[in-house]
């Protein structure tokens, strides 16, 4: 029933009441469920709502909505799964106190146009998960991507379980049904964030109210602070969906000793200063009758300029690349009415303050929240030992959230770059913004807490197998580890049981008394009904150890089956769920290794799955290729005998060097990189680059080559493990997949692409936790050609040496030059599903890990580029190219 009216709003208040009352009834695990399944849906349409919501709004950018929607559903979950919201959920028998949880019944959700669907799933997981029912009324302007994000939670929290009506909306949103629905008898709690007359409507209701206040976040930058990495994230934060985030920096102050300095950092990233005719113009259409102009909201940075009637200037010099700004910033020096710049903006504009002083920039700082963020956000970039300086920084700023070194944007919505802030679509301002609380809004803002009263720290990682064995014949030696063992199960392909190698291992097994069974029909990426079959035997024989002896294939078989093995009940679709963060996703597996151990023995150069947390199965009845990841699936001993690969075919040889080399290129720029990382990965493409050709030519013939090959793999196996990859290996798996391309050449068919592409240290887009400060993937490229002595003065120089001999290393190899050539007559299918595949490595799960966060659009112009054999510079992506006719109408080198 749709609701448009007055009528049909109460029909549905009183249909979504009864379902609370049953739904308040529910258990603890009732409930976990349907919370848990609700957030599997959301985030499994993240890019649909996010498509959606920029189409209707015309705000923003749908790649940051993505992430958005990501945030909403799998970091609040992860957060609040094993939060007690329902009954008892505390208690202390030796002193007396039990705290009992209860609903507050129907909540009211206002959900503002900036943030339609991350909004609305936010609101209503968190209702979910404390046993409320929730209405939402959208924002006329964003009325159908809000009602599709309510659909999806409601279809996938009736099918876990929930009672029908548990969620509601009204279809056609007016003031008068907004405020009829807020001041309703039946509504207990107000959920409201919009603008400011939204939400002070919410809190004269007359019913209880979360509210927020307006945001003008003012940053900071003192004389100590490390000035690249103040301007990065300003930017990082500023440029993120267009600006829309309440959070996210209106203002810069920065202290009079080190502006200039700071300015052509902004500059040299990107960032354009208005000169006094165009600060005027832009000024006149940032306000509309003395409020901010919608107009301007989440639009682009050429959106603004063509607003405001001037044009943005572009390079006179036609060698260089065009000038791609990613925000405008006014230089000023006053704060109240007259300014224009001083406002809140939401939008890609930035005011900025010269300060004499430090005390002078706090002071700035604090009219500027005093005249239009107070409660909301604050920022301070400076040397962290600077306590004084902080605590004098803090104590000032009247809000709810004071960031210090942090992108406000992606900062003060928390768990991001703080773990401890809790994760929140909402907001609060506490009394200085009007409302009724200053911290984030959590769950357990949305229930009543009864007390019974009787008388009386983050970290990083490094994860590997235990053992790695390696060295020529290393095989024998490394399988006596197994002694005391009863039972061994063996998985391999035919062609290697065929071939006898998997006799090399029965005969020590004999040796040290080690019953086993071989399978030996694992196909060419195996399917689960492959596996299955495996799995039967080998629940039948019950091992204690299961060996995986192979190249890709028999390990990820191997691991699905010890997987399957230990926890039978194991479900692929939360496995193989996308995560931003391996260590806060949504599923978690328990470990593996209380019924067998994993032993890994590649006869192949390529995969490094003998060291790695990772494997791929297809279930055939649905046909989804599962990628499984997580660190109980590492080997427990992995045995890297150079001997299995001596007799290797020309191709795989190829193939799977140049697979290893990307694992070890990507693992050294990935944003995850670490020291205990990066030193494998030098070492791993020097020896690749040494050995590579002479085992592809030489083969047998060349025992050093084909050894050090081997070993490199299981290097960078070891290094991207750790590191994960990026968008090269993102774009391969789509293009393998589609094409049949094999996994090694497709890597090898975009590396040289991905690498320009990735050069720059002004990305338009970044990584949202990145382990570097700034930018530097360029010099990150440029310390790989040092180490392999290429030459070259400059980081730019540097870059193309290593591209330069990465093309001539697949020259040497016989790998073909374009995707063109490895595809032959495939021109129309090619272009046909370029979209779909730029989209799917979009969604790629190594695409998180990559240096420069790519768009859709990037994916798909480098898909491209390595169709044809072009290339364009890196700061050449976020034109506008033309495929219609597969040509890229930008500056064409060729390769």
């Amino acid at each position: 029933m749709l609701v448009t009216n007055i009528e049909e709003l109460e029909l549905l208040v009183q249909r979504v009441k009864a379902a609370q009352a049953k739904y308040s009834n529910y258990s603890q695990e009732q409930v976990d469920v349907i919370f848990k399944k609700a957030a599997l849906a959301a985030n499994a349409e993240r890019i649909p709502l996010a498509k959606l919501a920029v189409a209707e709004t015309g705000m923003g950018i749908v790649e940051d909505k993505v992430i958005k929607n990501h945030f909403a559903s799998e970091f609040i979950y992860n957060k609040y799964k094993h939060e007690k919201t329902c009954g008892i959920i505390e208690e202390d028998h030796t002193f007396g106190i039990q705290k009992i949880s209860e609903p507050v019944g129907i909540v009211a959700g206002i959900v503002p146009v900036t943030n339609p669907t991350a909004t609305t799933i936010f609101k209503a997981l968190i209702a979910l998960k404390t046993r409320n029912a929730i209405i939402f009324s959208p924002h006329p302007k964003s009325k159908k991507c809000t009602v599709e994000a309510a659909k999806i939670i409601l279809k996938a929290a009736i099918a876990a379980g929930a009672p029908e009506d548990i969620i509601g909306w009204i279809d056609q949103p007016t003031v008068e049904l907004s405020k009829a629905l807020m001041q309703h008898p039946e509504i207990k709690l107000i959920l409201a964030t919009g603008g400011p007359g939204m939400v002070r409507a919410a809190y004269s209701s007359g019913n209880p109210s979360l509210g927020v206040g307006a945001g003008n976040t003012p940053a900071v930058i003192d004389s100590s602070a490390h000035i690249q990495t103040a301007v990065s994230s300003i930017l990082l934060s500023k440029t993120f969906d267009n600006g829309m985030i309440c959070a996210s920096e209106q203002s810069v102050v920065v202290v009079d000793d080190i502006y200039e300095k700071v300015k052509q950092e902004f500059i040299s990233r990107g960032a354009y200063f208005l000169n006094d005719e165009e600060k005027q113009k832009l000024g006149s259409v940032i306000l509309k009758e003395g409020r901010l102009n919608p107009a301007i909201v989440g639009q682009s940075v050429d959106n603004l300029a063509k607003l405001a009637g001037f044009s943005l200037p572009n390079n006179t010099d036609s060698s260089q690349a065009p000038k791609i700004y990613k925000v405008l910033i006014g230089e000023v020096e006053t704060v109240g009415e007259g300014e224009a710049f001083a406002y809140e903006k939401l939008s890609p504009i930035l005011a900025m303050y010269r300060a004499s002083n430090f005390s002078e920039a706090v002071d700035t700082a604090e009219q500027l929240i005093e005249f239009g963020g107070l409660g909301h956000t604050s920022v301070l970039y400076t040397n962290p030992a600077n306590l004084d300086d902080i605590a004098y920084f803090e104590n000032k700023m009247k809000t709810g959230r004071v960031l210090i070194n942090t992108p406000s944007s992606q900062g003060a919505i928390g768990d991001l770059y703080n773990f401890k802030l809790d994760p929140s679509l909402t907001l609060g301002c506490g009394t200085w913004g009007g409302n009724t609380v200053s911290d984030n809004v959590t769950p357990h803002h949305l229930v009543n807490i009864k007390t019974v009263s009787q008388r009386r720290q983050n970290m990083l990682w490094f994860r590997i197998p235990p053992k790695v064995y390696f060295k020529y014949g290393c095989l024998p030696v490394a399988l006596r580890d197994l002694v005391g063992k009863e039972r061994a199960f063996i998985v391999t392909d035919k062609p290697l049981f065929d071939l006898g190698i998997v006799d090399k291992v029965t005969q020590v097994l004999d040796e040290i008394g080690v019953k086993h069974d071989v399978f030996h029909d694992v196909e060419p990426d195996p399917t689960l009904s492959n596996v299955n079959k495996g799995l039967a035997l080998l629940r039948s024989y019950q091992p204690d150890v299961i060996i995986a002896i192979g190249g890709g294939s028999p390990m990820d078989a191997a691991k699905v089956m010890w997987l399957m093995y230990e926890h039978p009940d194991v479900e692929f679709e939360g496995l193989a769920m996308r995560f931003m963060d391996i260590r806060k996703r949504v599923y978690e597996l328990p470990p593996l290794g209380q019924k067998a151990i994993m032993v890994a023995i590649p006869t192949t150069s390529g995969t490094g799955s003998e060291v790695t947390p990772f494997a791929v199965v297809t279930d055939d009845r649905v046909g989804v290729k599962y990628p499984l990841a997580d660190y109980a699936l590492t080997p427990n001993i992995a045995i890297a005998d150079p001997e299995l690969t001596l007799n290797m075919p020309k191709k795989l040889t190829a193939y799977g060097g140049i697979d290893a080399l990307t694992h070890a290129l990507e693992a050294y720029v990935s944003v995850m990189a670490t020291e205990f990382t990066d030193g494998l990965a030098l070492q791993a493409i020097r020896l690749l680059f040494k050995y590579l050709p002479s085992a592809y030519k030489n083969g047998v013939n060349d025992p050093k080559a084909r050894e050090k090959v081997h070993y490199a793999a299981t290097i960078a196996g070891m290094a991207f493990a750790n590191a994960f990859l990026g968008i090269c290996h993102s774009m391969a798996h789509k293009l393998g997949s589609t094409f049949h391309v094999p996994h090694g050449l497709a890597n090898a068919l975009m590396i040289s692409h991905v690498i320009r592409y990735n050069a720059t240290d002004i990305p338009f887009k970044q990584a949202i936790f990145p382990q570097y400060r700034y930018p530097n993937a360029k010099d990150r490229y440029a310390q790989i050609a040092d180490h392999l002595h290429l030459g070259g003065d400059t980081s730019d120089e540097k870059v193309e040496l290593l591209i330069r001999e990465i093309e001539n290393l697949k020259r040497q190899i016989d790998i073909p030059a374009t995707i063109k050539q490895a595809l032959g007559d495939e021109e129309q299918d090619f272009y046909a599903k370029l979209e779909e595949m730029a989209e799917q490595a979009f969604d790629d799960q190594c695409t998180g890990a990559n240096p420069r966060y790519p768009l859709m659009n990037d994916l798909k112009e480098l898909y491209v580029l390595a169709y044809q054999g072009c290339r364009i510079e890196a700061a050449l992506y976020h034109t506008t190219p033309d495929f219609s006719d597969g040509e890229v109408r930008l500056h064409k080198v060729e390769v």
